[in-house]
């Protein structure tokens, strides 16, 4: 085999990449983890509801010993992208950043999918301290608090709806709503209390306090949820024909982690919601070792 050549590449190096990792290393192959843990959804959050870790943990603490863990089996990691993906015969050829390109047999799709923000200034500063994405994720940590939500879509009335269960006052900022007739009867008849307006900056030094309107207000709060919908990392996949869902958000996949493409699986947020941890493991678990096998079958044909 050469230098740059692999059983089994894996693009993503969150939960579901780890777990891919550390699954096709225990098989004895060439294993290449691509990606950076800190671009991981996984990095800024907290975790208190994963089975076997008791007391609320780091995002960026379970990222690294997964990452030394994989390391361990065999795994090879590199930060370096991937800029495009070409597909010889029964070889997958990756270009990275770096210049250098990398082939292999088989090949794991598991970067996650990007969220929208809103590019307002403190979002970034506070993420992960007031600012997060993902209110089926983070609502337990606001039990009693004021907090907000801002987006137009279903994602965002609901994620407000159930914050009701949580916090003490929920606020819905959002100039225009684009949702069902019966959700909106459902916001309109409980206490969410919604500002026809947008959030021009997010303030506060070690948490989040407050948020700045574009109609001049300021909205004290605790935290603020962006559910602005969430736009899957598609471009590479797209490139060698993996088909999406008939949604076009996520990678279409069986229950073997498979694309339509065969030697490529994908596995974690990609492939679709519920984007948690629990769930991103899980995939990835069964994409590494299906991988593996499908990467070893190859070899022996050859």
């Amino acid at each position: 085999m050469s230098e740059h050549m692999y059983d089994v590449v894996i693009i993503g190096a969150g939960p579901a990449g780890i777990q891919a990792a550390i699954h096709a290393s225990r098989r004895k192959i060439r294993v290449l983890l691509l990606g950076r843990i800190e671009n991981s959804a996984l990095y800024n959050g907290h975790i208190e509801n994963y089975a076997f870790v008791p007391q609320t943990t780091l995002g960026a603490d379970l990222l690294k010993l997964g990452l030394e863990q994989a390391k361990r089996f065999g795994t090879e990691h590199s930060s370096a992208d991937v800029l495009k993906i070409a597909h010889e015969e029964d070889i997958f050829h990756l270009e990275l950043e770096s210049g250098k390109t990398v082939s292999t047999h088989s090949l794991i799709l598991c970067m996650g999918v990007s969220k929208q923000k809103l590019n307002v200034p403190g979002e970034k500063d506070l993420l992960g301290r007031g600012v997060s994405y993902c209110v089926d994720c983070d609502a337990n940590f606001y039990r009693g608090a004021v907090v907000t939500v801002t987006g137009n879509r279903s994602a965002a009335v609901d994620g407000a709806l159930t914050l009701l269960d949580y916090a003490s006052k929920v606020y819905l900022v959002a100039e225009t709503l684009d949702v069902s007739d019966e959700l909106l009867t459902r916001l309109q008849s409980s206490s969410v209390e919604r500002i026809c307006s947008s959030i021009k900056q997010i303030n506060g030094d070690r948490m989040v306090t407050s948020l700045e309107l574009a109609n001049g207000e300021a909205l004290d709060t605790e935290g603020i949820f962006i559910e602005l919908g969430s736009k899957g990392a598609m471009q590479l996949a797209t490139q060698i024909g993996v088909l999406l869902d008939l949604e076009a958000k996520y990678i279409a996949v069986n229950q073997k982690q498979e694309t339509n493409i065969p030697g490529i699986y994908a596995a974690g947020d990609i492939v679709g919601p519920p984007l948690q941890m629990a769930k991103a493991v899980g995939e990835g678990c069964v994409a590494g070792m299906e991988a593996a096998t499908y990467a070893r079958k190859k070899k022996k044909e050859k």
